[in-house]
């Protein structure tokens, strides 16, 4: 389209919204494509209009990036407790991304949920955009792992990062400061607290735990893939197995 052309068409619109703020003069027009004035949002809604272009492109071009917007809320949290999904937190739709697995899946066991994925859903977009799905992986604890009840119960997801893999040791004041980790063995997977002595990785589950402590050959029978950072868990209605299900104690543990 010629200036004058956008021109005309920016000044029906504003006859229609009754408001000149929205008009698109020739000469205002060629002072932005030489890239000396940033648009009012009026004229920023005329030129998306008149271009047919959705806002999201125009503000590409001036160097803002609507998909950053989630991320970097991400930087200043908010104080009050609020629903996710609100007025506050509203988004242009959702996108695809994994609610169901293969069925070889088995979710009585925990599993790391790389390249498990078959079946997407749609999720809001909001939520995905705060998951650091290239920096992190994404684990799942088992119905029948009972390693950290009653702190993380079975059924809940995990965040883990992968660039931690040396374990911590010190003095800690409560059980959620102390680092948890996930680990990969020979036949599946496992998370809890770990300790490293005489070469062997040492998984120990919560006092409250009915599950024993287990004791691996490091790097041969046990890795840590990484440390758990977040988790997602339902406190009603998880199905957890009963614990009356629970292999005996000692269970888990190599024979030597």
């Amino acid at each position: 389209m010629s200036l004058r052309e956008v021109e005309r068409r920016s000044q029906q619109l504003a006859q229609v919204k009754g408001n000149p703020d929205y008009l698109i003069s020739h000469s205002w027009l060629r002072i932005i494509e030489n890239g000396t004035y940033v648009p009012g949002i009026h004229k920023f809604y005329s030129l998306s209009v008149v271009y047919h272009r959705r806002c999201e492109e125009l503000l590409a071009i001036f160097g803002v990036n609507l998909a950053d917007a989630a991320k970097d809320q991400a930087m200043f949290k908010w104080p009050a407790t609020h629903l996710v999904g609100d007025s506050g937190d509203t988004d242009e739709g959702t996108i695809p991304f994994p609610v169901r697995v293969r069925q070889e899946f088995h979710v009585e066991g925990t599993q790391l949920l790389t390249r498990l994925v078959q079946v997407w859903g749609e999720v809001p977009i909001t939520l995905i955009r705060q998951l650091d799905l290239r920096r992190s992986l994404y684990g799942y604890l088992g119905l029948r792992d009972y390693s950290l009840f009653p702190v993380i119960l079975p059924g809940s997801f995990l965040q883990i990062d992968p660039t931690e893999t040396k374990i911590k040791t010190g003095v800690w004041r409560q059980e959620l400061e102390r680092p948890i980790y996930f680990i990969e063995l020979r036949d599946g997977y496992a998370c809890g607290w770990c300790e490293l002595k005489d070469g062997q990785l040492i998984l120990v589950p919560h006092i409250t735990s009915p599950q024993p402590i287990r004791r691996f050959s490091h790097l041969d029978e046990a890795e840590i893939i990484g440390r758990v950072t977040g988790v997602a868990m339902r406190i009603v209605g998880g199905g957890l197995s009963p614990m009356s299900e629970l292999p005996p104690k000692g269970w888990g543990t190599p024979q030597k």
